[in-house]
């Protein structure tokens, strides 16, 4: 098996997992909090109008509210402290998609905001932000804005200055006319013919309304109340869906449930009532009290047998160890990492094991790393100093002085003392849930039992597969596919779904090589994933210890049969990326920039932002752009968020295993990738040498 396996996780799944309990937050929470609740459009605000407010870094928000006509599902994230961002769909209860669409089904609209942070509060001067309100898809309820926060005591004060959905009052003419006349009036047009595009035109044009509010702490800790003044007058509303209002006043109030979870209410348009709830996530300090075996005594007796070694260290340290040699006075093992993210971790539970089996002449522990038969990097610890910090805390520092890493993986010479045999078997079997929400055919699912299975056939090649048996569907209702003039390479997924209860997802043969001391090579050939079986190969070049990496992929796919056997359909194409990875050294931020050939034969670029927090947990977001112009479906771009989880978040057993809840707003032709299984940046993790000294202090659990 690989060090980390990839699960799908739906946001049901995560929501009822989270809320179970089973992961443990940071002590305390953001319900109740002065200025850090939920708006009913999702992210940090009052109630209608947002706040220049954020939430601590790492949160996520998962937040529902009505006011009647409208219903919003909103899920926002927090991913580095001055930039908030999100989506939401909004379910107008008096409006439908039409019959052309999905009949009499309400009408949904999707759409993202982004909020970023000016200036920072200070004694003097408030908090400052700049943010888009449904910037990037159809902007039925599009806005721009300019706000400022301030506290006094129990008091958060918030006035604003708004433009579109923020700014239909009109309160003042375009303030930037004198820029420009195209600046007085607001396009009606919107993010493009069919949506799905950044509408760059609306951006602060039309009028302007002021808002803005107050909050106040009640002495009862869980109340806080709210009083916002709106800017906008509800005779603009998509549709033509304009609504009576009363007054640009509203009243509310959160309750806080549990430290997480809080309840909204409130009065609004002076004659309408609006009810919602919100959760937030601290994903940055997820964590639960593990449960391992304790490492092993420094004293105590050895086994005397090195393949009882291995087990122990496979066993006690989360190394599946695949040779154990002696050269003069140093010990090495070569291994493969199956339990603990943190190689300090692993490193210190094997020197206790090994200091107990080796001889007085063994100096010096080496540490190989491997993934799938890939040699990525050696640690070195002195044996002496290691055993000295172990006893005692005063000598951590020295032996932290002393433990080094580097990628010159010489064949050792010595003794031979452990070899394991190249072939092996693994199998597992579990449930999955697939799920799809907020296309015109409302809520899809299917619940599946999933057996994965895998069978080396020595260090560097394996046969993987995945067999998917449907348990329980609503399919039946699947019908939109879209408007799309390229091949119907995604577009068919909804087939793929209902066609066949059994499927064969993935059966394919893998294999990896080590060209040069920077230089990584796999070939792979089969049934590469539900859509398409074919061949292809990757090459990757990844410096030890650097920020950076450069990767190039290319493939033959054909487009398989609906019944997911081995029939294929007559669709085949080449598509391929150049991808260059790079730790930018802003708050731990990964981007990942590729070039390439798309699956509908369109040429392109996609960016990937993403940042992983110390818990483990990866929050990013992607966007696609290509050539296809106005044949690349729904919109002129792709795009999407996602968040990682590692699934040791919830169980008392460490674990490698990540679980993945992706959004994406349509499934489009336009700027589609194949579904690689495998991908040689995530099998050299171990080339990155980034958290390995803020892991340190994990030597010792």
């Amino acid at each position: 098996m690989s060090a980390s396996r990839r699960f799908p996780l739906t946001p049901l799944a995560l929501l009822v997992a989270l809320a179970s309990g089973s992961a443990t937050a940071a002590e305390g929470g953001l319900a109740g909090q002065l200025g850090a609740g939920q708006s009913d459009f999702g992210g940090v605000g009052l109630m209608q109008v947002p706040t220049a407010r954020m939430a601590p870094e790492g949160t996520m928000s998962v937040s529902w509210s009505r006011t009647a006509p409208y219903r919003r599902y909103n899920v926002f994230f927090q991913p580095v402290a001055w930039l908030e961002g999100g989506f939401r769909y909004v379910e107008t209860e008096n409006r439908l998609f039409g019959p052309s669409i999905a009949g009499d089904r309400t009408h949904l609209d999707k759409g993202a905001d982004v909020k970023l942070r000016l200036l920072d509060e200070t004694r003097y001067w408030p908090r400052l932000a700049v943010g888009f309100r449904d910037f990037g898809g159809t902007t039925l309820f599009g806005a721009e804005y300019l706000v400022a926060s301030k506290r006094w005591y129990d008091f958060d004060v918030t006035l604003g200055l708004g433009w579109g959905y923020l700014g239909n009052a009109g309160d003042v003419s375009s303030p930037l006319g004198w820029l420009g006349d195209r600046f007085d009036d607001r396009p009606r047009r919107a993010g493009g013919d069919q949506g799905g595009e950044f509408a760059v035109d609306q951006l602060f044009r039309g009028p302007m309304a002021l808002f803005g509010g107050v909050e106040y702490q009640t002495p009862w800790d869980p109340l806080v109340l709210q009083l916002e003044l709106e800017g906008n007058d509800y005779q603009n509303e998509p549709g033509g869906n304009d609504q009576d209002r009363d007054s640009r006043l509203n009243l509310g109030a959160r309750l806080a449930l549990s430290d997480n979870l809080e309840l909204h209410a409130g009065w609004q348009r002076g004659n309408t009532a609006m009810a919602g709830l919100a959760y937030n996530i601290d994903l940055a300090g997820m964590r639960q009290v593990k449960n391992d075996p304790p490492p092993a005594d420094l004293d105590a007796a050895p086994h005397g047998d090195w393949a009882r070694v291995a087990e122990s260290l496979q066993g006690n340290a989360g190394m599946r160890v695949s040779r154990i040699q002696q050269d003069g006075r140093s010990l090495y093992v070569e291994a493969e990492p199956t339990t603990f993210r943190a190689f300090p971790q692993s490193e210190g539970r094997a020197g206790r094991i090994l200091h107990a089996e080796a001889g007085d002449g063994i100096e010096r522990f080496h540490y190989r790393w491997e993934n799938r038969g890939l040699a990525l990097r050696e640690s070195v610890h002195d044996r002496a100093d290691f055993v000295a910090a172990a006893r005692s805390a005063e000598h951590e520092r020295q032996h932290w002085q002393g433990v080094y890493a580097h990628a010159q993986l010489l064949e050792p010479g010595g003794e031979p003392l452990y070899q394991a045999g190249g072939q092996r078997f693994n199998w597992g079997l579990g449930p999955r849930l697939d799920q799809n929400f907020g296309g015109p055919d409302g809520y899809l699912y299917r619940l599946m039992a999933v057996l994965d299975a895998e069978y080396h056939t020595d260090a560097s090649g394996w046969f993987s597969g995945q067999l998917a048996w449907t348990l329980l569907d609503n399919l039946d209702r699947y019908e939109y596919r879209g408007q799309s003039d390229l091949p119907r390479v995604r577009t068919f997924l909804g087939d793929y779904l209902a066609e066949s209860s059994l499927g064969i997802e993935n059966l394919q043969y893998t294999r990896t090589a080590r060209l040069g001391d920077d230089w990584f090579a796999m070939g792979y050939g089969g049934l590469l994933e539900m859509m398409y079986a074919g061949a292809g190969g990757e090459l990757l070049y990844r410096p030890f210890a650097s920020r950076w990496a450069l990767g190039l992929d290319a493939n033959w796919v054909r487009q398989r049969d609906f019944e997911q056997r081995f029939d294929l359909r007559d669709y085949d194409t080449w598509t391929g990326h150049l991808t260059a990875y790079v730790e930018t050294g802003v708050e731990d931020v990964l981007a990942q920039l590729s070039v390439g050939r798309y699956l509908a034969g369109d040429w392109g670029t996609t960016l990937d932002l993403s940042r992983e927090f110390d818990s483990g947990v990866r929050v990013g977001a992607w966007g696609t752009w290509t050539d296809a112009g106005d044949d690349f479906g729904e919109g002129g771009f792709d795009k999407g968020l996602y968040v990682s989880i590692p699934l040791d978040a919830f169980f008392t057993r460490s674990s490698l295993d990540t679980a993945t809840v992706a959004w994406r707003p349509l499934t489009r032709d336009g700027g589609a990738r194949l579904n690689r299984r495998y991908g040689l940046y995530g099998l050299t993790d171990a080339r990155d040498m980034g958290h390995y000294w803020r892991d340190y202090p994990k030597t010792w659990e």
